[in-house]
């Protein structure tokens, strides 16, 4: 095993470990800042992550947009409520971002907390050269 698939399976690792032990996530990836997706939790399957991917990213697309027009400074995340669910999409380094998948029930402010800190501890990681490794294995 390379040190390059290792930093990927690691990085993989660390999104299927948050959907096993933060109550209520069904589902959790990392989209790139054009759209694409760059981990995506196991039991979310290819074509899901893909749609999850291109909303994820347009909704942030719109509410960076909307800060900006508006001189709001930088977005830091956006929540949308759903009848059965709540999607979270949290800012990670150059325009790329952390998304999540949750049942109705899940609890807000611990979900919030719990991408907070998941993302202070590894937005650092991804840098360009992982971003690079995770796009590819994505591909194959």
């Amino acid at each position: 095993m390379s040190a390059d698939s290792s930093s990927v399976q690691q990085f993989t690792w660390l999104v299927d470990k948050f959907v096993r032990d933060v109550p209520g996530v069904r589902h959790a990836l990392v989209v790139s800042s054009d759209g694409l997706r760059l981990a995506a939790s196991e039991g979310l399957g290819f074509d899901l992550a893909e749609k999850l991917a291109a909303v994820a990213s347009g909704v942030f697309s719109l509410a960076q947009e909307a800060a900006r027009i508006f001189d709001q400074g930088e977005c830091e995340r956006t929540v949308i409520r759903m009848e059965q669910g709540r999607l979270f999409i949290v800012a990670l380094s150059d325009g790329s971002c952390f998304t999540v998948l949750a049942n109705d029930q899940s609890d807000m402010k611990v979900i919030s907390y719990q991408m907070a800190m998941l993302v202070d501890k590894a937005a650092h990681v991804l840098t360009p050269h992982l971003r690079s490794q995770l796009r590819e294995a994505t591909v194959e």
